[in-house]
């Protein structure tokens, strides 16, 4: 096994997950514009969120399972097709039904990629495992927050048909990475040298940390949906909402790099604790004070969301080292459908009472998250992080 990182098979990794995000996080851009286009109440709204989330995690451990049992390279450049697909023609759709079901597609592009993405980040980081994973995860952070951005910015300039330029890079990204699969293969050949003879699955353990992540999504989603209508409802443009979006979701990017050297000092169980602790509060602080305050709380917000979405991955790799695309598809995919919906149900709410209120509700679940997190055991020490091959 290398001693470090192939840099080249993560640059072109973590480009493929920068190009897949993009796309996933132009979905959040494009709601309050859907919103006006379609005359969309707040739970309509939320359930293009919903459609993009479910069809991206509720299959993505199915995905994951595929990944281990049979290896399914075509998902990577195949999964970043369908998603550019799949965003761009929801943007231009003329009847919100199909633009549910564009969504729900270019979901499904997303949610292929990333299992198989993951494994081969996993064979790519050689010795250096939570390394690697980080640089991984650093180009979906950055894509997901650039997606909401650059697509917003696109559709105040040229419309909602701007969505389609946005999706540009994205195709170029897919076929970029088909030219690149015979090296990702060569990668795998020589991952599956190293004979290593991986720990017992610890599906409890699973169970407790997808709870962690679940509730944790359920704030998450909330503030991807309603931030941009927030903005709104208080006077300020769509322009100014998506903005806002992205400081939460770029300061997630760079704290990726930064909870991660957190998590390597105090380890990945505290460090867990800590940032699930802090984001209901600054979800108040975002609702009540507002302004500069405000602003800041939803950056803290996207650190310790989004800046340990490295940290759940490596522990449910670890939870489940018998099966790492099925962890990857859990850690990133089945849990965060439950947010999905929770934002759905706190869009009714928003209906009902009022958007305040809903945001509000929003803080509980990460705050009845830290009692979980308290309870996860402490990850094993990895000695030989090598990725079994799937067999054949």
């Amino acid at each position: 096994m290398r001693p470090g990182v192939d840099r080249r098979a993560m640059v072109a990794l973590s480009g493929g997950h920068l190009a897949v995000d993009f796309a996933s996080g132009s979905v959040p851009a494009l709601i309050p514009f859907l919103t006006d286009k379609f005359h969309l109440s707040y739970a309509l709204a939320a359930l293009l969120l919903l459609a993009a989330t479910v069809s991206s995690s509720v299959v993505q451990p199915l995905f994951g399972l595929w990944s281990d049992r049979r290896g399914a390279l075509w998902l990577i450049p195949g999964g970043a097709a369908l998603a550019a697909v799949g965003v761009a023609a929801a943007a231009v759709s003329p009847l919100y039904p199909v633009v549910v079901l564009l969504v729900l597609a270019g979901g499904l592009g997303v949610a292929a990629f990333h299992p198989e993405g993951a494994r081969y980040a996993a064979y790519a980081s050689g010795e250096k495992r939570a390394a690697g994973m980080s640089y991984f995860n650093v180009g979906g952070n950055a894509g997901y927050a650039l997606g909401a951005f650059v697509t917003g910015e696109l559709v105040v300039w040229l419309g909602l048909g701007g969505t389609l330029a946005a999706m540009v890079p994205v195709a170029v990204a897919a076929v970029a990475l088909h030219r690149f699969v015979p090296s990702l293969r060569a990668l795998k050949v020589e991952a599956s040298r190293v004979e290593a003879v991986p720990d017992e699955d610890r599906p409890r353990a699973m169970a407790l940390l997808g709870g962690v992540i679940a509730l944790r999504s359920v704030a998450w989603f909330a503030l991807l949906a309603f931030v941009p209508l927030w903005v709104v409802a208080h006077g300020h443009s769509k322009a100014d909402g998506n903005r806002l979006l992205f400081l939460m979701l770029m300061s997630g990017a760079v704290g990726t790099l930064i909870i991660g050297a957190v998590a390597d000092r105090i380890g990945l169980r505290r460090t867990l604790v800590l940032t699930q602790a802090a984001v209901g509060p600054l979800v108040l602080v975002f609702v009540y004070v507002g302004g500069a305050a405000g602003a800041i709380a939803l950056m803290l917000i996207g650190v310790c969301v989004v800046g340990t979405f490295g940290v759940t991955m490596v522990l449910s790799q670890n939870y489940l080292p018998r099966h790492v695309g099925m962890a990857s598809g859990l850690s990133v995919g089945l849990a965060m459908g439950v947010g999905g919906v929770a934002a759905v149900v706190l869009g009714a709410v928003a209906d009902a009472v009022d958007l305040k209120t809903a945001l509000t509700a929003c803080a509980v679940g990460p705050m009845l998250g830290v009692f979980l997190s308290l309870r996860l055991p402490a990850a094993r020490r990895v000695v030989s992080p090598a990725v079994v091959p799937s067999p054949r």
